[in-house]
């Protein structure tokens, strides 16, 4: 008999697939499409300690192989997740993994304690965001601020932390390691590649801020790559992410090294395109005669 069940931090999921956050608001939307029980969790949209504007229009890029945002984790603040989203989101049988999100450390460490003793099953913690103390550097990029943060973020969670990890670095596997002894409990990656779109005939980007992230199916051999150098750097589970759109896809990033793998993009275009991977995972299972998802982790 199949098991897809997948253990990260303690908590066991239904099955290794989970929505990227930012790319699946709290479920909402989606649960008229979808039933969001089939899910093994759902990492919610980025969540800071006060509401957050966002970035001016247009923030929103269709480009080959994918879409470049940037939205600025526009979101209505913790005070309000706290009140609308989590009891919303546990009308279903899944798990719950918030994405928190900050300009300073202070601000994460705010987000963090506001959801301690809160019906959530997970912290996620978005190491890609500008730190404004640092001239807008992301403390992700930097491994002496990544371990800094994660390590003092750490001190508030009253749940397992996983750390999210930007790609616009040199070496990815220097950054899992810091996120690691900082005190990550698991870490996930990629997150959006740094891109640009012009519109040669209006001179001009197409993003009112110049530069945004890049997702899509176009940047998932770079996704697979950083997951297995990472794989190799930390002992920690890792969730891997980056251009998913097929069962194919997730069981490629399992083999690299990841426990669990979230759908982002493809959402936009198939709502139900985490149902039809889980689907596809299932499929490969029976057609391969894999009985449990550990025969095959990390087999590369």
């Amino acid at each position: 008999m199949l098991d897809m069940r997948v253990n990260i931090c303690g908590v066991e999921l239904k099955n290794p697939v989970v929505t990227a956050s930012g790319t699946f608001g709290s479920g909402h939307e989606y649960s008229d499409f979808i039933d969001l029980s089939r899910l093994g969790a759902v990492i919610v949209k980025g969540v800071a300690d006060k509401p957050w504007n966002g970035n001016k229009p247009p923030r929103i890029a269709e480009v080959y192989g994918g879409m470049i945002n940037s939205v600025g984790l526009q979101n209505p603040g913790v005070d309000y997740f706290i009140k609308n989203d989590i009891p919303f989101l546990r009308q279903f049988d899944t798990k719950l993994i918030v994405n928190v999100c900050g300009h300073t450390a202070e601000e994460y460490v705010n987000t963090v304690k506001a959801l301690r003793q809160q019906d959530v099953d997970m912290i996620e913690l978005n190491i890609s965001c500008p730190n404004i103390k640092a001239g807008g550097m992301a403390f992700g990029t930097d491994c002496q601020m990544a371990e800094k943060v994660v390590s003092e973020v750490k001190k508030y969670a009253d749940k397992p932390l996983i750390v999210k990890l930007s790609p616009n670095v040199s070496d990815i596997a220097l950054i899992a390691k810091a996120a690691e002894n900082g005190g990550a409990d698991a870490i996930s990656l990629i997150n959006t590649i740094s891109a640009m779109k012009i519109d040669i005939y209006k001179r001009k980007t197409v993003l009112d801020s110049k530069i945004g992230g890049m997702s899509g199916p176009a940047i998932k051999p770079i996704a697979v790559r950083m997951v297995y150098q990472a794989s190799k750097a930390v002992n920690i589970p890792i969730i891997g992410l980056g251009g998913i759109s097929s069962g194919e896809d997730a069981i490629e990033f399992i083999m690299a090294g990841a426990d669990a793998v979230a759908v982002g993009t493809a959402n936009f275009m198939n709502p139900h395109a985490c149902i039809d991977i889980i689907d596809g995972i299932e499929k490969y299972m029976n057609d391969f005669s894999v009985n449990n998802l550990s025969e095959i982790k990390g087999c590369i």
